[in-house]
Protein backbone atom coordinates (compact mmCIF):
# COMPACT_ATOMS: atom_id res chain seq x y z
CA UNK A 1 0.00 0.00 0.00
CA UNK A 2 1.07 3.35 -0.81
CA UNK A 3 1.96 5.89 2.32
CA UNK A 4 -0.12 9.17 1.51
CA UNK A 5 -0.33 12.56 3.55
CA UNK A 6 -4.18 11.59 4.05
CA UNK A 7 -3.36 8.11 5.79
CA UNK A 8 -0.44 9.75 7.90
CA UNK A 9 -3.08 12.61 8.83
CA UNK A 10 -5.60 10.27 9.69
CA UNK A 11 -3.54 7.43 11.20
CA UNK A 12 -3.83 7.46 15.42
CA UNK A 13 -0.51 9.62 16.93
CA UNK A 14 0.64 10.23 20.29
CA UNK A 15 2.45 13.13 20.64
CA UNK A 16 4.96 12.92 23.95
CA UNK A 17 7.18 15.61 23.13
CA UNK A 18 6.10 18.90 22.58
CA UNK A 19 6.52 22.47 24.27
CA UNK A 20 3.79 24.59 25.05
CA UNK A 21 5.56 27.97 24.73
CA UNK A 22 7.18 26.91 21.43
CA UNK A 23 3.91 25.38 19.68
CA UNK A 24 1.93 29.06 19.69
CA UNK A 25 0.22 29.85 16.67
CA UNK A 26 1.61 33.05 15.01
CA UNK A 27 -1.79 35.22 14.85
CA UNK A 28 -2.34 34.22 18.45
CA UNK A 29 0.75 36.11 19.35
CA UNK A 30 0.47 38.74 17.11
CA UNK A 31 -3.54 39.11 18.41
CA UNK A 32 -2.28 38.71 22.25
CA UNK A 33 0.70 41.27 21.71
CA UNK A 34 -1.72 43.72 20.62
CA UNK A 35 -3.67 42.95 23.47
CA UNK A 36 -1.16 42.93 26.05
CA UNK A 37 0.77 45.60 24.95
CA UNK A 38 3.78 43.42 24.35
CA UNK A 39 6.55 45.02 21.46
CA UNK A 40 7.13 42.29 19.20
CA UNK A 41 10.67 42.29 17.76
CA UNK A 42 11.94 43.83 14.67
CA UNK A 43 8.68 45.78 13.62
CA UNK A 44 6.90 42.29 13.40
CA UNK A 45 3.20 43.30 12.75
CA UNK A 46 1.71 40.15 10.47
CA UNK A 47 2.86 36.41 10.65
CA UNK A 48 5.25 36.44 7.34
CA UNK A 49 7.31 39.36 9.04
CA UNK A 50 6.94 37.50 12.68
CA UNK A 51 7.72 34.26 11.37
CA UNK A 52 10.82 36.05 10.10
CA UNK A 53 11.95 37.19 13.08
CA UNK A 54 11.87 34.53 15.19
CA UNK A 55 13.78 32.03 12.60
CA UNK A 56 10.64 29.46 12.27
CA UNK A 57 11.47 26.81 10.62
CA UNK A 58 14.81 27.80 10.03
CA UNK A 59 18.12 26.17 10.84
CA UNK A 60 19.87 27.53 13.42
CA UNK A 61 23.45 28.65 14.71
CA UNK A 62 22.96 25.94 17.40
CA UNK A 63 20.21 25.12 20.35
CA UNK A 64 20.71 28.19 21.94
CA UNK A 65 20.31 29.96 19.24
CA UNK A 66 17.53 28.01 18.43
CA UNK A 67 15.81 28.79 21.86
CA UNK A 68 15.62 32.64 21.49
CA UNK A 69 12.58 32.14 19.53
CA UNK A 70 11.12 31.29 22.85
CA UNK A 71 11.58 35.19 24.13
CA UNK A 72 8.72 36.17 21.75
CA UNK A 73 6.25 33.98 22.60
CA UNK A 74 7.16 34.02 26.54
CA UNK A 75 6.40 37.76 26.03
CA UNK A 76 2.55 37.07 25.86
CA UNK A 77 2.34 34.33 28.04
CA UNK A 78 2.24 35.82 31.48
CA UNK A 79 -1.75 35.54 32.09
CA UNK A 80 -4.43 32.84 32.71
CA UNK A 81 -6.27 33.66 30.00
CA UNK A 82 -3.32 33.49 27.20
CA UNK A 83 -1.88 30.03 28.96
CA UNK A 84 -5.40 28.60 28.97
CA UNK A 85 -5.29 29.67 25.12
CA UNK A 86 -2.10 28.47 24.14
CA UNK A 87 -3.09 24.91 26.18
CA UNK A 88 -6.76 24.92 24.47
CA UNK A 89 -5.00 25.52 20.76
CA UNK A 90 -2.61 22.99 20.87
CA UNK A 91 -5.08 20.32 21.62
CA UNK A 92 -7.17 21.16 18.81
CA UNK A 93 -4.25 21.68 16.33
CA UNK A 94 -3.23 18.16 17.26
CA UNK A 95 -7.20 17.09 17.55
CA UNK A 96 -7.66 17.85 14.12
CA UNK A 97 -4.55 15.52 12.65
CA UNK A 98 -5.65 12.97 15.09
CA UNK A 99 -3.59 12.65 17.72
CA UNK A 100 -5.32 10.57 20.56
CA UNK A 101 -3.09 11.45 22.57
CA UNK A 102 -0.38 14.32 24.11
CA UNK A 103 2.08 14.90 26.75
CA UNK A 104 2.14 19.40 26.79
CA UNK A 105 5.54 20.66 28.51
CA UNK A 106 6.50 23.81 29.99
CA UNK A 107 7.88 25.32 32.83
CA UNK A 108 6.28 27.26 35.01
CA UNK A 109 8.81 29.48 36.17
CA UNK A 110 8.74 31.04 33.08
CA UNK A 111 5.57 32.76 33.22
CA UNK A 112 5.79 34.81 36.16
CA UNK A 113 6.36 37.83 35.30
CA UNK A 114 2.84 39.18 36.33
CA UNK A 115 3.26 37.66 39.22
CA UNK A 116 1.39 34.32 38.53
CA UNK A 117 1.54 31.73 40.91
CA UNK A 118 2.75 28.15 39.81
CA UNK A 119 -0.77 26.25 40.93
CA UNK A 120 -2.58 29.31 39.04
CA UNK A 121 -0.47 28.74 36.14
CA UNK A 122 -0.59 24.92 36.06
CA UNK A 123 -4.26 25.17 36.22
CA UNK A 124 -4.73 27.56 33.37
CA UNK A 125 -3.09 25.19 31.47
CA UNK A 126 -5.08 21.93 32.60
CA UNK A 127 -8.44 23.93 32.16
CA UNK A 128 -6.93 24.81 28.10
CA UNK A 129 -6.57 21.12 27.61
CA UNK A 130 -9.53 19.61 29.38
CA UNK A 131 -12.11 22.08 27.15
CA UNK A 132 -9.97 20.74 24.16
CA UNK A 133 -10.49 16.72 25.18
CA UNK A 134 -14.31 18.15 25.80
CA UNK A 135 -14.71 19.44 22.76
CA UNK A 136 -12.48 17.22 20.43
CA UNK A 137 -11.82 14.41 22.53
CA UNK A 138 -8.03 14.04 23.27
CA UNK A 139 -6.61 12.82 26.00
CA UNK A 140 -3.48 14.46 27.71
CA UNK A 141 -0.95 15.12 30.51
CA UNK A 142 1.08 17.86 31.47
CA UNK A 143 5.05 17.51 32.31
CA UNK A 144 6.44 20.55 34.03
CA UNK A 145 10.03 21.25 33.55
CA UNK A 146 13.13 22.59 35.31
CA UNK A 147 15.20 24.57 33.28
CA UNK A 148 19.03 23.38 33.41
CA UNK A 149 20.53 26.63 33.66
CA UNK A 150 18.56 28.31 36.32
CA UNK A 151 19.33 26.93 39.86
CA UNK A 152 18.95 23.49 40.97
CA UNK A 153 16.83 24.93 43.89
CA UNK A 154 14.03 26.48 41.41
CA UNK A 155 13.91 22.51 40.23
CA UNK A 156 13.19 21.58 43.36
CA UNK A 157 10.40 23.83 44.16
CA UNK A 158 9.22 22.75 40.40
CA UNK A 159 9.74 18.89 41.07
CA UNK A 160 7.56 20.03 44.60
CA UNK A 161 5.31 21.50 42.32
CA UNK A 162 4.92 18.19 39.86
CA UNK A 163 4.32 16.07 42.88
CA UNK A 164 1.48 18.47 44.33
CA UNK A 165 -0.52 18.05 40.58
CA UNK A 166 0.66 14.49 40.29
CA UNK A 167 -3.61 13.53 40.06
CA UNK A 168 -4.08 16.80 38.83
CA UNK A 169 -3.09 16.18 35.00
CA UNK A 170 0.52 16.60 35.74
CA UNK A 171 2.21 13.20 34.19
CA UNK A 172 5.67 13.52 34.20
CA UNK A 173 8.97 16.08 35.46
CA UNK A 174 11.48 17.09 32.56
CA UNK A 175 14.82 19.10 32.80
CA UNK A 176 14.89 21.09 29.96
CA UNK A 177 17.12 23.79 28.53
CA UNK A 178 20.53 23.91 26.89
CA UNK A 179 22.66 21.37 27.30
CA UNK A 180 26.49 22.57 27.39
CA UNK A 181 27.80 23.24 30.64
CA UNK A 182 24.62 22.07 32.70
CA UNK A 183 24.57 18.71 33.27
CA UNK A 184 21.04 17.39 34.40
CA UNK A 185 23.51 15.59 37.62
CA UNK A 186 23.46 19.05 39.01
CA UNK A 187 19.64 18.76 39.54
CA UNK A 188 19.76 15.64 41.25
CA UNK A 189 17.80 16.75 44.61
CA UNK A 190 15.10 17.91 42.50
CA UNK A 191 15.02 14.48 40.59
CA UNK A 192 15.02 11.98 43.94
CA UNK A 193 12.26 13.88 45.18
CA UNK A 194 10.32 13.18 41.69
CA UNK A 195 11.29 9.26 41.82
CA UNK A 196 10.60 9.16 45.55
CA UNK A 197 7.32 10.53 44.79
CA UNK A 198 6.61 7.78 42.08
CA UNK A 199 6.23 10.16 39.69
CA UNK A 200 7.75 9.75 35.67
CA UNK A 201 10.53 11.00 34.80
CA UNK A 202 11.72 12.10 30.82
CA UNK A 203 15.39 14.18 30.98
CA UNK A 204 16.03 16.11 27.33
CA UNK A 205 19.34 14.41 26.78
CA UNK A 206 22.02 13.81 23.75
CA UNK A 207 20.67 16.36 22.01
CA UNK A 208 23.08 18.95 21.79
CA UNK A 209 25.70 17.19 24.14
CA UNK A 210 26.98 13.53 23.61
CA UNK A 211 25.99 10.51 25.00
CA UNK A 212 27.59 10.71 28.61
CA UNK A 213 24.52 13.01 29.22
CA UNK A 214 21.93 10.33 28.18
CA UNK A 215 24.37 8.12 31.08
CA UNK A 216 23.77 10.61 33.40
CA UNK A 217 19.94 11.05 32.53
CA UNK A 218 19.75 7.26 33.60
CA UNK A 219 22.13 6.38 35.74
CA UNK A 220 22.16 9.14 38.32
CA UNK A 221 19.00 10.39 37.77
CA UNK A 222 16.73 7.81 37.00
CA UNK A 223 15.08 9.04 33.47
CA UNK A 224 12.47 6.37 32.55
CA UNK A 225 12.51 7.99 29.12
CA UNK A 226 14.78 10.75 27.46
CA UNK A 227 14.34 13.37 25.56
CA UNK A 228 16.14 13.41 21.74
CA UNK A 229 18.93 10.90 22.33
CA UNK A 230 19.56 11.74 18.95
CA UNK A 231 23.81 11.48 20.04
CA UNK A 232 23.25 8.11 22.10
CA UNK A 233 24.96 6.29 18.62
CA UNK A 234 28.38 7.24 19.78
CA UNK A 235 28.05 4.77 22.37
CA UNK A 236 27.27 1.75 21.59
CA UNK A 237 27.22 -0.17 25.36
CA UNK A 238 24.68 2.54 26.67
CA UNK A 239 22.85 2.34 23.33
CA UNK A 240 22.40 -1.82 24.26
CA UNK A 241 21.35 -0.95 27.75
CA UNK A 242 18.88 1.52 26.42
CA UNK A 243 17.64 -1.19 23.91
CA UNK A 244 17.70 -3.81 26.53
CA UNK A 245 15.54 -1.74 29.41
CA UNK A 246 13.27 -0.36 27.22
CA UNK A 247 14.03 2.88 27.82
CA UNK A 248 12.04 5.04 25.24
CA UNK A 249 13.46 8.07 22.89
CA UNK A 250 11.50 10.71 21.68
CA UNK A 251 12.72 11.26 18.40
CA UNK A 252 12.30 14.54 16.73
CA UNK A 253 14.10 14.82 13.45
CA UNK A 254 13.68 18.10 12.52
CA UNK A 255 14.17 19.85 15.16
CA UNK A 256 17.15 18.28 15.49
CA UNK A 257 18.42 19.40 12.29
CA UNK A 258 17.89 22.93 13.14
CA UNK A 259 19.62 22.76 16.37
CA UNK A 260 22.39 20.94 14.33
CA UNK A 261 22.61 17.91 16.62
CA UNK A 262 22.31 16.44 13.34
CA UNK A 263 23.77 17.44 10.05
CA UNK A 264 21.10 16.36 8.05
CA UNK A 265 17.89 14.64 7.77
CA UNK A 266 18.84 11.61 6.33
CA UNK A 267 21.76 11.40 8.50
CA UNK A 268 19.01 10.95 11.75
CA UNK A 269 19.47 8.19 13.81
CA UNK A 270 16.24 7.26 13.24
CA UNK A 271 16.15 4.49 11.23
CA UNK A 272 19.37 3.04 12.79
CA UNK A 273 17.59 2.65 15.60
CA UNK A 274 14.32 1.52 14.58
CA UNK A 275 16.23 -1.29 12.90
CA UNK A 276 18.29 -2.33 16.23
CA UNK A 277 14.77 -2.20 17.72
CA UNK A 278 14.95 0.90 19.97
CA UNK A 279 11.60 2.08 21.55
CA UNK A 280 10.90 5.38 19.22
CA UNK A 281 8.54 7.64 19.17
CA UNK A 282 7.88 10.76 16.65
CA UNK A 283 6.82 14.13 18.21
CA UNK A 284 7.13 17.76 17.10
CA UNK A 285 9.22 19.63 19.99
CA UNK A 286 7.97 22.61 18.61
CA UNK A 287 5.64 22.88 16.58
CA UNK A 288 5.59 26.51 15.69
CA UNK A 289 9.49 27.18 16.22
CA UNK A 290 10.18 24.09 13.73
CA UNK A 291 7.20 24.94 11.34
CA UNK A 292 5.60 21.62 11.31
CA UNK A 293 2.83 19.55 12.47
CA UNK A 294 2.68 15.87 13.78
CA UNK A 295 1.93 14.92 10.14
CA UNK A 296 4.41 17.17 8.27
CA UNK A 297 7.07 15.15 10.43
CA UNK A 298 5.64 11.88 9.66
CA UNK A 299 5.74 12.84 6.35
CA UNK A 300 9.70 13.70 6.61
CA UNK A 301 10.38 10.30 7.84
CA UNK A 302 8.41 8.28 5.24
CA UNK A 303 9.99 10.36 2.70
CA UNK A 304 13.95 10.55 4.16
CA UNK A 305 13.91 6.54 5.55
CA UNK A 306 11.76 4.72 3.20
CA UNK A 307 9.26 3.84 5.75
CA UNK A 308 6.49 1.55 5.01
CA UNK A 309 3.08 0.61 6.28
CA UNK A 310 4.69 -1.59 9.37
CA UNK A 311 7.36 0.91 10.28
CA UNK A 312 4.47 3.35 11.16
CA UNK A 313 2.00 0.96 12.88
CA UNK A 314 5.23 0.10 15.00
CA UNK A 315 5.92 3.96 15.77
CA UNK A 316 2.63 4.65 16.62
CA UNK A 317 2.45 0.83 19.04
CA UNK A 318 5.76 2.77 20.59
CA UNK A 319 4.04 6.13 21.09
CA UNK A 320 1.36 4.95 23.20
CA UNK A 321 3.81 1.85 25.09
CA UNK A 322 6.30 5.19 25.81
CA UNK A 323 3.24 7.21 26.94
CA UNK A 324 2.75 7.71 30.56
CA UNK A 325 -0.36 7.23 31.07
CA UNK A 326 -1.32 4.58 33.47
CA UNK A 327 -0.72 0.88 32.41
CA UNK A 328 -4.06 -0.55 32.36
CA UNK A 329 -5.60 2.86 30.07
CA UNK A 330 -2.51 2.53 28.02
CA UNK A 331 -3.24 -1.26 27.35
CA UNK A 332 -7.25 -0.04 26.59
CA UNK A 333 -6.30 2.78 24.28
CA UNK A 334 -3.25 1.20 22.04
CA UNK A 335 -5.88 -2.00 21.48
CA UNK A 336 -8.62 0.77 20.13
CA UNK A 337 -5.84 2.78 17.99
CA UNK A 338 -4.28 -0.42 16.59
CA UNK A 339 -7.75 -1.25 15.80
CA UNK A 340 -8.06 2.05 14.32
CA UNK A 341 -4.81 1.66 12.10
CA UNK A 342 -5.51 -1.57 10.89
CA UNK A 343 -8.50 -0.94 9.61
CA UNK A 344 -7.68 2.44 7.75
CA UNK A 345 -5.17 0.15 6.26
CA UNK A 346 -7.74 -1.28 4.46
CA UNK A 347 -9.82 1.38 3.66
CA UNK A 348 -6.66 3.09 1.61
CA UNK A 349 -5.83 -0.74 -0.07
CA UNK A 350 -9.62 -0.58 -1.18
CA UNK A 351 -9.38 3.01 -2.38
CA UNK A 352 -5.82 2.26 -3.85
CA UNK A 353 -7.91 -0.86 -5.42
CA UNK A 354 -4.75 -3.55 -3.93
CA UNK A 355 -5.96 -6.57 -2.34
CA UNK A 356 -5.76 -7.00 1.59
CA UNK A 357 -2.74 -8.65 3.04
CA UNK A 358 -2.00 -10.54 6.53
CA UNK A 359 0.87 -8.84 7.07
CA UNK A 360 2.86 -5.62 6.24
CA UNK A 361 6.58 -6.32 7.90
CA UNK A 362 8.13 -3.09 8.77
CA UNK A 363 11.14 -2.37 6.41
CA UNK A 364 13.08 -1.27 10.00
CA UNK A 365 11.78 -2.21 12.94
CA UNK A 366 13.55 -5.59 14.53
CA UNK A 367 11.19 -6.83 16.50
CA UNK A 368 8.12 -6.69 13.69
CA UNK A 369 7.25 -10.75 13.46
CA UNK A 370 5.89 -10.02 17.08
CA UNK A 371 2.96 -7.56 16.17
CA UNK A 372 2.04 -8.94 12.32
CA UNK A 373 -1.50 -9.42 12.07
CA UNK A 374 -2.88 -12.44 13.83
CA UNK A 375 0.01 -13.32 15.76
CA UNK A 376 0.90 -13.28 19.99
CA UNK A 377 -0.14 -10.12 21.19
CA UNK A 378 2.86 -7.76 23.19
CA UNK A 379 2.49 -6.61 26.14
CA UNK A 380 -1.71 -6.25 25.46
CA UNK A 381 -1.50 -4.80 22.44
CA UNK A 382 -3.90 -7.48 20.67
CA UNK A 383 -3.26 -8.41 16.49
CA UNK A 384 -6.13 -8.18 14.17
CA UNK A 385 -8.17 -11.32 14.38
CA UNK A 386 -7.44 -13.69 11.13
CA UNK A 387 -10.62 -13.76 10.02
CA UNK A 388 -10.55 -9.78 10.02
CA UNK A 389 -7.83 -10.16 7.27
CA UNK A 390 -9.11 -12.41 4.96
CA UNK A 391 -8.32 -11.00 1.41
CA UNK A 392 -11.47 -9.62 -0.30
CA UNK A 393 -11.45 -9.16 -4.19
CA UNK A 394 -8.66 -11.13 -4.87
CA UNK A 395 -7.02 -10.45 -8.65
CA UNK A 396 -7.16 -13.70 -11.06
CA UNK A 397 -4.19 -15.78 -10.68
CA UNK A 398 -3.33 -14.44 -7.13
CA UNK A 399 -1.84 -16.75 -4.37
Amino acid sequence: MKVTREFLERMPKTELHVHLDGSMRLSTILELAEQQGVKLPKGAKDEKTLAKAMNVGEVCDNLPDYLKAFDVTLSVMQTEESLYRAAFELGEDAAKENVKYIEVRYSPLLHTQNDLSFPVIVEAVAEGLREAKRKYGIMSGQIICGIRHITPESSLRLAELCVAFKHRGVVAFDLAGAEADNPPKDHREAFYLIRNNNVNLTIHAGEAYGPESVHQAIHMCGAHRIGHGTRLREDGDLLNYVNDHRIPLEICPTSNVQTRACESFESHPLPFYMSYGLRCSISTDNRLVSNLTLTDEFENCVNAFNLGVGDLRRLMIDGFKSSFLPYRKKRTVTAMAVEEFDNLVREFEDKQGEEHHDRYPPRLAQESTLLTHGETPVDGVPAIPKEKAKPRGKKKGAK
